[in-house]
């Protein structure tokens, strides 16, 4: 069988959510199946070297600058060049007219409940617009669709009129660099290298408005006012000026004192972060998965996450949960793991246990098995 994946951003230098998980099934693939052959089709960037070629494993340089022309014009041409048996379309879109059968993996249709032209930035305006005029479109084609998670899955059925026995969950995981680090002098270079304070919430977001920084920043406030012992909020991957003026908008410019931007992060140091940090918190609004609760279970840190989305049925009992459009319920979360030893110490050993229950291993296993059953399927209809 010969399978080709749309592995598109995986080169990119600054990984994020749909990528890793490209990144983590390929890798995990090349361990587990040493008999088809498989097409990573990419687009040229500074990572290249993050996927070795090995003897049934080759990667493709597909041409194009602008992510629709790179999916819709050259991928389908040189998918007629190599003639796969399936396509694997890894991050929510996939050509409209691809000559071959096709595999969406549709991580979550935020984009198909609601676009903020008002908010976000202009390439995540135009990202979700996108989406919402193609995917539609594609999922009449595709031969299965995988998603994340059964919260997903009910919401893509009732949103797009799909029966629910049409989509596959395969559930996500995380990469084993995430783990406890005992080693405090190991700790301390990542302080020193990214400035970190001896005491801090960790908090993984970005410009978009899912993401709840708003609210994160009220919560942090009253924390403040509130909390006497000395904390401080770490935030990679955001500028300072929309740091500024977010907390210009919410009257809370003295926050950023107690503010630490430590910039991208990439995946191999951020272990040491969330090794660092006292307590993780992740109130986005909707995550259809929520990598980051994961990692963080995994390093020994006391999770917080939202009640809604998915994170509640991958966090199981092993996370605080609180209502992200509360800031006060977000405060009130963040305080009571700092004030009490003992739940803290219990949601650092729930979590730990709560991560053994995912692998890539067997994310890679069960999309394997839908490869054969797609090309059995077909292989009956000739």
């Amino acid at each position: 069988m010969k399978i080709a994946i749309e592995a598109q951003r995986i080169f990119r230098p600054k990984k994020h959510g749909m990528d890793i998980v490209a990144l983590e099934l390929i890798k995990h693939l090349q361990l587990i199946d040493k008999v088809n052959e498989y097409y990573i089709l990419v687009k040229s960037d500074d990572d290249r070297n993050i996927i070795p070629e090995t003897k049934n494993f080759h990667i493709i340089e597909v041409p194009g600058k602008t992510y629709p022309v790179w999916e819709q014009y050259y991928l389908p041409k040189v998918l007629k060049r190599l003639s796969p048996d399936i396509l694997h379309c890894t991050s929510n879109t996939a050509p409209i007219f691809s000559p071959v059968p096709t595999i969406l993996t549709l991580h979550d249709i935020l984009f198909m409940k609601h676009i903020d032209f008002k908010r976000g930035t202009w390439y995540q305006r135009f990202g979700n617009l996108y989406r919402r005029l193609v995917v539609p479109n594609v999922l009449k084609k595709c031969n299965r669709i995988i998603t994340v998670s059964e919260f997903e899955k009910r919401e893509i059925a009732e949103c797009l009129l799909l029966s629910e026995n049409q989509i596959d969950v395969v559930y996500n995981s995380y990469s084993p660099i995430f783990k406890w680090i005992s080693d405090p002098d190991e700790l301390q270079k990542s302080r020193k290298k990214y400035n970190l304070p001896e005491k801090f919430v960790l908090y993984l977001g970005n410009t978009h408005p899912n993401k709840n920084i708003r609210n994160v920043l009220k919560a942090f406030g009253l924390l403040q006012r509130e909390y006497k012992a000395d904390i401080s909020l770490v935030i990679p991957d955001i500028g300072s000026q929309f740091l500024e003026r977010i907390l210009h908008e919410i009257n809370e410019p003295a926050l950023k004192a107690k503010i630490c931007l430590t910039g991208y992060v990439p995946n191999s140091e951020l272990v040491y972060l969330y090794n660092a940090a006292t307590i993780f918190l992740y109130p986005s609004f909707y995550e259809s998965f929520g990598i980051p609760i994961l990692e963080s279970m995994a390093c020994g840190t006391p999770v917080i996450a939202s009640k809604t989305g998915a994170m509640p049925e991958v966090s199981g009992c092993g996370a605080v949960i609180t209502d992200p459009g509360d800031p006060n319920h977000i405060k009130e979360s963040i305080q009571g793991l700092l004030q009490d030893s003992e739940q803290y110490n219990t949601y650092q050993m729930l979590g730990l246990k709560r991560s053994t229950s995912f692998s890539w291993e067997k994310t890679a296993n069960q999309v394997k098995k839908i490869y054969e059953e797609v090309y059995q399927n077909i292989d009956n209809k000739i």
